[in-house]
């Protein structure tokens, strides 16, 4: 099932701007506030749309970037951050910020190759790698070639794409490759912004998929969905077991169903790199960034209201933008951690807690 055109333009056209649900909105309707993450902008856009419908409530998301995500939350700009990194639990100390997975996504590459089917395409961590160290710098290239025998690729030079913002997706992403790529590993390692060796920047994950579909031999990292409502080519990837895979919902959630919740500190996991046939190599979750100490507490309910809603009711629409759903165990692990946000008095701002 096709998403509305609505949300394709939204992607192609730039930076995503804040979201306003829409829907039937009673005179008595709320509107809460979150920044962060673009990567999962699209599954946050259609929750919305469907609480505001349900609830009358509004969510107004700004799909900045995680690090722009956590400054905003650490200065209490809106009322929860978004972030596709863990942040440390240092910071999360010292700001008094409760942080909790929300959905689980894929991090994709996504090609334009003219004459190319790039679906058909294989790739591995390690010669990613390499491209984004301007090592291999031809399409036709033997290190891809090798690869991909009887695939006529042209005398094209490659185009890395990569997010200029400080991004959770770029975490996720230079993760894994420096994981598999000593080399990129020492010269670049991990983080939310590294120092790109060649190619061009683009803000958000929809700046990349703008980049990489604007650029011949152009190659690039986005969240799935961006690469399913562009319509854009993404190569199969080698998994640690060795098998080349297609990126699916199903693979990203064999992936996450390896990661052990439990006791997992501030519920930071690692779906990286996981062991499976069918595993996608590039996954992992997106986390809400919500005050202990908030200075709205009816705000501070309302953000739990809505993903309590989503964790019921968002499953559906999971599917169709082709994220993971949280195991019914963890949601129910993530409400508990909700009884740590209090008002003034010390109280449990949540309703489950009482």
């Amino acid at each position: 099932m096709k998403t509305p055109k609505t949300w394709t333009r939204r992607i192609v056209g730039g930076a995503l701007g804040a979201i306003v649900a829409a829907g039937a909105v009673a005179a008595f309707a709320a509107e809460f506030t979150g920044a962060g993450a673009t990567f999962p902008a699209p599954i946050y856009t259609r929750w919305a749309e469907q609480y505001a419908t349900a609830s009358g409530d509004r969510l107004n998301y700004q799909a900045i970037g995680s690090g722009a995500g956590v400054t905003q939350i650490m200065n209490r700009t809106v009322n929860f951050g978004a972030s596709d990194a863990a942040v440390a639990p240092e910071r999360l100390q010292s700001q008094n910020l409760l942080q909790f997975p929300a959905v689980i996504g894929g991090v994709v590459m996504a090609v334009n190759i003219p004459g190319v089917d790039g679906n058909a395409l294989k790739l591995t961590g390690p010669l990613v790698g390499d491209i984004y160290l301007g090592k291999v710098r031809m399409w036709n290239d033997k290190a891809i070639t090798a690869l991909n025998p009887g695939v006529n690729l042209p005398a094209l030079a490659i185009a890395p794409v990569y997010r200029s913002d400080s991004s959770g997706t770029t975490n996720i992403f230079t993760s894994y490759i420096a994981s598999v790529n000593l080399p990129f590993n020492t010269a670049l390692g991990a983080g939310n912004s590294v120092a790109w060796r060649t190619g061009i920047g683009g803000p958000g994950n929809s700046g990349v998929a703008g980049g990489i579909r604007n650029t011949r031999g152009g190659i690039g990292y986005v969240e799935y969905a961006y690469a399913v409502e562009n319509n854009m080519q993404t190569p199969m990837m080698q998994n640690r077991s060795g098998q080349f895979v297609k990126p699916s919902a199903a693979g990203f959630a064999a992936a996450a169903a390896t990661v052990n919740w439990t006791n997992a500190p501030n519920m930071q996991v690692s779906m990286n790199n996981t062991t499976g046939a069918t595993n996608w190599p590039i996954v992992g979750p997106t986390y809400i960034l919500l005050p202990k100490n908030p200075n709205d507490a009816a705000a501070s309910l309302r953000v739990m209201k809505f993903f309590d809603w989503a964790f019921k009711n968002g499953k559906p629409a999971a599917d169709q933008l082709r994220y993971v759903m949280l195991p019914a165990a963890v949601q129910d692990q993530v409400r508990q951690k909700w009884c740590q946000v209090k008002d003034p008095a010390g109280k449990a701002i949540w309703t489950g807690c009482r």
